[in-house]
């Protein structure tokens, strides 16, 4: 496939271009199809690449699909804190132990250098703090650029946009920064517009909201019906982050080569405009937890003297009820419940009705009712 989109800068800060699609590398397939996979993506214009150390053997695989002259077209970025995963027991926050992790990602890619080094998952300031303050996983990564090992910084994020915008403020060091970003949850969208002046190169993930906007769900179908044009929800969440000229780039969890052909294809169609993006939001807006006003997994139900990850069986029931994707439902459901799971919970049919639960729900859910409708739809045999 030749390359059919048109570069942007990424970021003033950063001094680098970009294509508007990238490769997102959570979920590649094995191997042997993952290395062509990769190379069929590069030469199609993905050159940024995002991967960490815990995303299993993602770095591995793309350090091979790097070999054969493919490291030079790309930019290379990983990550790693230790809130997310330990890789030994003793792995903290200190300049040290960051140092150590981005050779040991480095030695697995099997490169001389990094392009960029993110600090993974700010989600509090508290976490902000320890990644920044003297002595920590901000100096670590100093200490590599000054050794040229690494060319350019910044970090992720699940923090509120709040949290978010004040680090924006503080991080003149920041010239990434990652965020989810979607038609179904598009909360960051005045945070992106202000990272994107100041010169912070904006990256999107989830930008299907996980595969869930790839469902077959009827009402999310008919809230994007406001777009007449379109073929379908994937395209017309593809061509909602088009038209914001605030997001540099977005990550493609590319896992067959149709992840690449459609995503691209998707972007070479007319973006939505600024009403047309309101209108898709509006619609959405309806849809979400907040609209519904259901569950916000606030967690203060918890715990659960049955075992129940309560917040997770309320997002069940959102997507089995309101969304409607039983398919996906049915996989979360599995999931949860699968004692392999460290998150693992009791299935709804452990519910006694003790109302516990209810009696600390900030949105005064009937919990006790929405377990016994779960539990006729999934426990039964």
């Amino acid at each position: 496939m030749a390359i059919t989109m048109k570069s942007v800068d990424f970021g003033k800060r950063s001094g680098l271009k970009v294509y508007p699609v990238s490769i997102g590398g959570m979920r590649l397939p094995e191997e042997e199809k993952a290395i062509p996979l990769i190379r069929q993506a590069i030469d199609a214009g993905m050159i940024y690449i995002d991967t960490s150390r815990g995303y299993g053997d993602s770095e591995i695989k793309i350090g091979k699909a790097l070999k054969d002259g493919y490291r030079k077209k790309v930019i290379l970025s990983t990550k790693w804190c230790p809130w997310n995963i330990k890789i030994e027991k003793n792995d903290n926050t200190s300049a040290e132990c960051m140092h150590k992790r981005i050779l040991e990602s480095m030695q697995r890619l099997d490169v001389e250098y990094l392009d960029f080094y993110q600090i993974w998952s700010i989600n509090t300031p508290a976490q902000y703090k320890q990644a920044t303050e003297k002595g920590g996983m901000l100096d670590g990564i100093f200490r590599a650029m000054k050794e040229g090992l690494v060319k350019h910084i910044g970090f992720t994020t699940h923090d509120t946009p709040e949290n978010v915008g004040k680090y924006i403020d503080e991080a003149d060091w920041c010239e990434t920064i990652l965020f989810t970003h979607n038609i179904l949850n598009p909360s960051y969208k005045e945070v992106i517009a202000k990272a994107h002046k100041k010169g912070i190169a904006t990256i999107v993930m989830n930008p299907i909201a996980g595969g869930l906007l790839d469902e077959d769900s009827p009402v999310l179908r008919q809230a994007a019906e406001v777009i007449r044009d379109s073929e379908n929800l994937v395209e017309v969440a593809h061509r909602y982050l088009a038209g914001d000229e605030n997001i540099d780039t977005i990550l493609c969890g590319i896992a067959k080569p149709s992840d690449i052909t459609s995503t691209i294809n998707n972007y070479g169609k007319k973006p939505l405009t600024a009403d047309e993006r309101s209108a898709v939001e509006l619609a959405m807006k309806n849809l979400t937890k907040e609209g519904f006003s259901f569950c916000t997994s606030c967690g203060y139900c918890m715990p659960c003297p049955q075992g129940i990850n309560i917040p997770q069986m309320m997002h069940l029931a959102y997507l089995q009820d309101m969304l409607q994707v039983a398919k996906l439902a049915k996989r979360y459901y599995d999931g949860l419940v699968d004692e392999k799971n460290p998150a693992h919970s009791a299935g709804p049919e452990k519910c006694t009705a003790c109302g516990k639960c209810e009696d600390k729900c900030t949105q005064k859910l009937k919990i006790t009712e929405v377990m016994k409708s779960l539990a006729e739809k999934f426990c039964q045999k």
